[in-house]
């Protein structure tokens, strides 16, 4: 409390607020009942026009929300997504963008009643702008894992993603990006695939999302976690593609993933030191199998989502 009181003072301001998120940061972790009494401080520093004390402020937001349904919720009641939101839209500085990035993400990372917060407050067309402006690599990567939250939501939110035309963009950065940005940009492609329902897929289908799938298996240290995802979402297409218009009673999606030069790479991983790629690998294999009766049961609801 002595140090929130030197919030209020001008002269103190800037180390006060770097003090604070030093504190939020620091271990052992503050409990959210501790860091609570700091969000009236912390809502107006946002309106400082110093950089770095926003800066901090957004980054001991950002501490408040992690982790914390309670935080996250108590940040959306005291109005601080809108703030954010404005933040990302009109700041010039890329640290405050950056962390700004950052706490809107945590909110995202809640549950779906709280990353809907985030998309009310109109959010996405903001992030369409970053990812296609001139921005820095840091900023376009966090911005893609902001998406990646929200594509991980409802089918609803899922459609208010794809509604701002962001769906290209992704691609086109999981095809040609920096390797940090690429990775960002294919988690939030693959929550359209895993959670999406049918039409969802077909549209990411129709917007080529398959080739930046299939080119990222081989992609050098990647998580066991990320390539167990990318071969859920390579499933559900092709789940998806035995209830679509198919070629010569061939799942029009398996050749397009052959065509990708997927079914190799997909070969490749039968022989993963991990169990439980080499048996995902496997299974996805089954769609390419000539005898019907050795085909894996697919979904022909309209929601193929696993």
């Amino acid at each position: 409390m002595p140090l929130l009181s030197l919030l209020y003072n001008g002269n103190t301001l800037r180390i006060g607020t770097r003090t604070l998120c030093n504190l939020f940061c620091g271990q052992p972790p503050l409990t959210f009942d501790q860091m609570k009494p700091a969000l009236p401080a912390l809502k107006l520093l946002l309106h400082s026009n110093d950089e770095e004390v926003v800066k901090n402020a957004c980054l001991a937001l950002s501490h408040i929300s992690t982790g914390s349904e309670d935080g996250i919720q108590s940040l959306i009641e005291a109005d601080f997504v809108s703030k954010l939101v404005q933040l990302l839209k009109h700041h010039p500085s890329p640290a405050v963008l950056v962390h700004a990035l950052r706490t809107i993400g945590t909110i995202t990372a809640g549950n779906n009643q709280q990353t809907q917060s985030v998309v009310n407050c109109g959010a996405l067309p903001v992030l369409y702008n970053l990812l296609t402006r001139n921005y820095e690599k840091y900023i376009k990567k966090s911005a893609c894992w902001v998406i990646s939250n929200i594509t991980a939501g409802t089918v609803e939110q899922i459609q208010s993603v794809i509604d701002e035309y962001l769906i290209p963009t992704l691609v086109n950065l999981a095809q040609s990006a920096d390797i940090d940005i690429k990775k960002e940009a294919v988690w939030a492609i693959l929550g359209v695939v895993v959670c999406g329902s049918l039409h969802q897929i077909k549209y990411m289908v129709k917007q080529s999302c398959i080739k930046p799938l299939c080119d990222i298996l081989v992609c050098p240290d990647l998580r066991t976690s990320f390539l167990s995802k990318c071969l859920d979402g390579l499933e559900n297409i092709l789940k998806a593609g035995e209830v679509v218009t198919n070629v010569r009673d061939r799942n029009c999606y398996a050749l397009l993933i052959e065509g990708a030069e997927g079914l190799e790479k997909i070969k490749n991983l039968q022989s993963h030191e991990n169990n439980e790629i080499s048996v995902k690998a496997l299974k996805i294999l089954g769609y390419w199998l000539v005898e019907d009766d050795e085909k894996y049961e697919y979904q022909s609801d309209e929601s193929v989502g696993s």
